[in-house]
Order: C-alpha cells, then sequence, then structure tokens
C-alpha cells in the first residue's frame, strides 16, 4: 500500500508523475541533470525503482541530484530529523510576562531579562502564521512600546544595538499583520520605520525583509514592474539570511502574472539554489525564516497561474500535508489557503465547477487570512469560473463571495 510508504518515496512518484515521465525518462533527466560522473542509465533506473518503493533511502550524494532533478529543496524532499520549535516564554526562561516587564523597567538590564525579551519576539514571530491579526497585532504593539521605553534606560552599547534590532524585526511584523488587515497605508509607514531601525543596526535581515514587503505590496497590488525594482534592491540589501529566497520568490511570482516563464523558472531555479546552499533554521515557525518546504509554496503559485496544472496539484498536495499535523491542526493556514485555491483553480479547469467552489469557500473561510494576498491568489479561480462557469449558480454565489472579500482588503 501506497500509504505504508515513506514520505519521500509517496513524493518522488508523485513529483515524476505530475512531470508526465516515466521512471526510465525520470533517471535519464537525472543523469542529464547531474553534470557529473553517474552509474549507467539503466542501474539508475533500477535505483529509481527502489526509491519509488521506499526500499531504501537515497544517500546524501543522490538526495541533491533527486532534489534537483524535480525541481525542489534537498530539505524538502528528505527533511531532516523535526527538531523543537518549543519556544514558549515560561518554559524557555522561567518568567512570565509581567515579570519581564517588570525587569525592563528595573535602571539596569541584565542579560537573562534580554534573553526573555529575545525569545517573547521570536514566539510573536512564530504566532504570525495562526493568531487571528486583530488580536496579535494589538500584542506586538505593546512589546514594541516596550523595547521603545528601554532606550531610555541605561544600556550598553551591545544591549542598545539589539534592543533597537529587536524593536526592527517586530516593526516589521507589525507592518505584516497592518496589512493582512487591509490598512495598507500604515503598513507602507511603518515597513519605512522597519527599513530605517534595520539600516541604523546594519541589519541585511531586517533590511532585506523590508524591501520584500516592498515587493510583496506592489505583488498584490498589481504593480509587477514595482516587484522587479523592490525585489533588485532587496537581494543586494539582504546578503546571505534567507530572505534572500523569498525575494526571488516574489519576483518568480510577478514573471509568472506577466507571462514571462523563461524569467520565472531562472528566477524559481535561482531561489531553489539559494534555499539549497543555506543551513536548516532552527525554528521554522518564525515568520522571517524561509523554511525548505516554503519553495514548494512559492513554485505552486507559478505554477498554477501558468496553467501547469499537473504540477501545481502535486505542490499543492504537498503544501497542505507538511502545512497540517496528525491530528488536522492547521499549522500554517495561510499556505494552506493559497493551495486549496489553487486545486480549486485545478478542478474547475478540468471541469469539476461543484469541487472548485468547494475549495474556494473553504480557502476563504479560514480565521487567519491575509486579506490581499488572498484576494490577489482567488482572482485566478475567479477567472475560470467567470470564463467557464458564468449562470452557474454556485459559481456566481462564489464570485459574489469573492467580490465582498476584494472590497474589504
Amino acid at each position: 500500500m501506497s500509504e505504508d510508504l515513506p514520505t519521500w518515496a509517496r513524493r518522488i512518484r508523485s513529483m515524476r508523475e505530475a512531470r508526465g515521465w516515466s521512471q526510465l525518462e525520470a533517471a535519464e533527466a537525472m543523469r542529464q541533470h547531474a553534470g557529473k560522473e553517474l552509474p549507467d542509465t539503466n542501474h539508475l533506473l533500477r535505483r529509481w525503482k527502489s526509491w519509488e518503493l521506499g526500499e531504501n533511502k537515497p544517500s546524501g550524494f543522490y538526495t541533491r541530484i533527486i532534489a534537483s532533478t524535480l525541481g525542489t529543496v534537498t530539505d524538502s524532499l528528505f527533511p531532516p530529523e523535526q527538531r523543537s520549535n518549543d519556544v514558549e516564554l515560561l518554559n524557555a526562561t522561567g518568567m512570565n510576562t509581567l515579570e519581564i516587564v517588570s525587569r525592563l523597567h528595573a535602571s539596569d538590564v541584565n542579560e537573562a531579562t534580554l534573553e526573555a525579551v529575545r525569545i517573547t519576539v521570536d514566539k510573536l514571530c512564530s504566532d504570525y502564521s495562526r493568531l487571528p491579526a486583530q488580536g496579535l497585532i494589538v500584542e506586538c504593539r505593546q512589546w514594541l512600546r516596550r523595547l521603545v521605553e528601554m532606550q531610555e534606560q541605561r544600556l550598553s552599547f551591545s544591549q542598545r544595538r539589539e534592543t533597537l534590532e529587536l524593536a526592527g524585526w517586530l516593526t516589521l511584523l507589525v507592518g505584516c499583520l497592518e496589512y493582512d488587515l487591509g490598512d495598507q497605508r500604515s503598513a507602507e509607514a511603518t515597513r519605512r520605520s522597519a527599513l530605517s531601525l534595520g539600516q541604523e543596526v546594519g541589519s541585511s535581515g531586517i533590511i532585506g525583509w523590508a524591501h520584500e514587503m516592498r515587493a510583496w505590496f506592489s505583488l498584490t497590488s498589481g504593480d509587477y514592474r514595482g516587484v522587479i525594482a523592490a525585489t533588485e534592491a532587496g537581494r543586494e540589501a539582504a546578503g546571505n539570511h534567507s530572505v534572500a529566497v523569498q525575494i526571488i520568490a516574489q519576483e518568480a511570482k510577478a514573471w509568472a502574472r506577466m507571462g514571462r516563464r523563461e524569467e520565472m523558472e531562472k528566477s524559481l531555479e535561482w531561489g531553489r539554489l539559494t534555499l539549497e546552499g543555506m543551513s536548516y533554521p532552527t525554528n521554522v515557525e518564525n515568520h522571517f525564516v524561509v523554511d525548505p518546504s516554503k519553495y514548494d509554496f512559492y513554485v505552486m503559485d507559478c505554477y498554477r497561474h501558468i496553467g501547469e496544472n499537473r504540477l501545481a496539484q502535486e505542490l499543492s498536495d504537498e503544501v497542505i500535508r507538511v502545512s497540517t499535523d496528525f491530528n488536522g491542526y492547521e499549522r500554517w493556514p495561510m499556505r494552506v489557503a493559497e493551495a486549496q485555491i489553487t486545486l480549486g483553480v485545478v478542478a474547475a479547469r478540468e471541469g469539476d465547477v461543484e469541487e472548485a467552489v468547494a475549495y474556494g469557500r473553504r480557502a476563504i473561510a479560514g480565521d487567519r487570512k491575509s486579506l490581499p494576498s488572498l484576494a490577489m491568489v482567488s482572482q485566478d479561480l475567479a477567472q475560470v469560473l467567470s470564463e467557464h462557469y458564468e449562470g452557474n449558480a454556485e459559481a456566481d454565489s462564489y464570485l459574489e463571495q469573492l467580490r465582498e472579500l476584494r472590497q474589504s482588503s
């Protein structure tokens, strides 16, 4: 039974089939893609069949070649052992919020207090993907005020720099939440503030994310040339921070929407190679960390938009699987929503309007959503329904829901 196979074995097969390759064609593609000495094709074919059956896991030599051949990142196809993402404040520091705030008001701030604040900021950035934006933004603004107040205390040079850097990350987070809630003017002003803080402390990560946010804002508003301009500036500023991958992904999404497939594919491969060269993050939950599984999420968006249905569907299934725990809890509900939209688009293109609308409604029903992003992605489904199912009661009802969503964003 395929359900008994390791996840990597099932995925090797599903990704091969999504490309329309036979096992022999996959082995030949592997030889062509590697650019290095490999066994003959018949030997590779035997190995490929063994991998798909889950009989033996590929060695490190082969995992990177397989991932590259199938157009993904090694740690996405063959993820390392699950690491603990426990950043709960009490467990990590032994302090609750009241005690941390009390210490922040003291005349001297010690290392234990700073560590508690670091963990708090990391936790807030990790909560971004799951918690409703309305509540989270209030807590973020409260902590941001506390960090600003710390600047009036007796701090060493390094402490002052670190508190400013932590304030920069929180400012980025507040800007993202403002944009999710549809407050675009405030989000842009907050983004500029974060950029200024990043420049003040010399943080390539904060500066890079500020440029990435500009690209995101431009993408969701349909200003694709603006995306390209923002990503050019962002790549130069980001340095070795993983935000460089997300910046490149935003560029690929813009190329896809401009109908520039060759440029899109070049950007996706550039992003894949950039992420391949980075170490696996210690906390994949943090919004300002690009984890390997997120690469498939980027590619899914591009393939959906250019009409590569089989590849888009395979990637959507993977995004939903990785984003959902064994008990059905969604770790990344906004990724799941966009994957559901993608499955809806594929269903609509294949003639199943009922399934398309069901996926579309499920996507916009969640509590955690980014209104501009969801409105942008949903437009792909709206276009297919409008072109092919005009007058269908289910389709028309859903399209009315989307119009209301766009107005609220």
